[in-house]
């Protein structure tokens, strides 16, 4: 497989007319059949945020609109469940890939079904689909570009910065791989102390260089420059991936028992502090007055030797 043909070959797109086929059928429309489309609410495009919101509000509009997304798949009895640690640094490269990968498909299936506005097409688009699948390509960038759970997750935290800011983009199976790849350069450039150049980046990418640049500084001009999450909003997006995937569970055992361990370390560093300070508290003094004293004798010895020096 040609990864870099593949992804590169949409450098130059142009939305095709519709055919008058289509336009003419449109003119036969009946008055009330026309009535009856312009009720039909606007699908919106989905980015990570607003599908999360429609999974925790599922079960309240499960009668409205039948474009509702379904909440978290019920796991089958058989399936084994995985279990992650509370905090996302410690969570393995391979799953969280999986998680995000597993929330893009999601995206996608949602935003493809949408029809393409005429003549908005952004930099990300790419003439067709690229071979490779969003799990696979991504698996390629954490592993080549060494990507960590907290640069993996704020490429989620760009991808609903990006949409909010940028309406003309959408999370589809032609934007994802050129966004993918230019989040990880992003991410890694700006959050990390260590990381490639930008041929690495494009090599791993499977785009030419000169096109991650264009790709990179576009990115930075739409989300106005601020790449920097709090660690909050990484802490939910996290909970959030491992709520709508099927054969995870965060380790809730972990975290009420970090929160014990926290006030117990806390209560005993604060007491042994006090003990420490009340037992040293005079000899420290001493220790004090003594090199002031040396100090000021050194200090009284030298000045003497410079004015025996400096008289005639």
């Amino acid at each position: 497989m040609n990864l870099k043909k593949e992804i590169a070959d949409g450098e130059s797109i142009s939305a095709k007319p519709e055919p008058k086929s289509a336009v003419a059928a449109e003119v036969e429309l009946s008055k009330e059949e026309q009535a009856k489309l312009l009720e039909k609410p606007l699908l919106e495009p989905q980015s990570p945020s607003s599908k999360r919101r429609q999974s925790l509000t599922g079960a309240s509009t499960a009668g409205g609109s039948s474009h509702n997304v379904a909440p978290k798949r019920a796991r089958a009895a058989q399936t084994a469940v995985k279990i992650l640690p509370i905090k996302y640094e410690f969570c393995e490269v391979e799953d969280m890939v999986i998680l995000i990968a597993n929330m893009i498909s999601e995206l996608i299936a949602t935003n493809d079904g949408l029809p393409l506005r005429t003549g908005v097409l952004t930099r990300f688009h790419s003439r067709t689909p690229p071979g490779i699948s969003v799990l696979d390509y991504l698996q390629r960038l954490a592993k080549h570009a060494t990507l960590t759970p907290p640069l993996l997750l704020s490429m989620v935290y760009y991808i609903d910065r990006l949409c909010s800011l940028y309406p003309a983009f959408t999370v589809t199976t032609l934007t994802i791989h050129r966004f993918l790849i230019t989040a990880a350069t992003v991410a890694a450039k700006g959050l990390s102390d260590s990381f490639w150049n930008n041929a690495t980046y494009a090599r791993v990418g499977g785009i030419k260089l000169a096109e991650l640049g264009l790709l990179e500084l576009d990115f930075l001009y739409r989300v106005d420059w601020k790449i920097v999450p709090n660690p909050e909003v990484l802490v939910d997006y996290y909970r959030g991936l491992v709520e709508r995937s099927e054969g995870y569970e965060l380790d809730e055992d972990e975290s009420s028992s970090l929160d014990e361990d926290d006030e117990d370390s806390g209560e005993g560093e604060i007491s042994e502090i006090k003990d420490q300070d009340l037992k040293s508290g005079e000899a420290t003094d001493v220790q004090w007055k003594a090199w002031m004293s040396e100090n000021s004798s050194r200090t009284s010895a030298a000045k003497t030797a410079i004015e025996k020096e400096v008289q005639p």
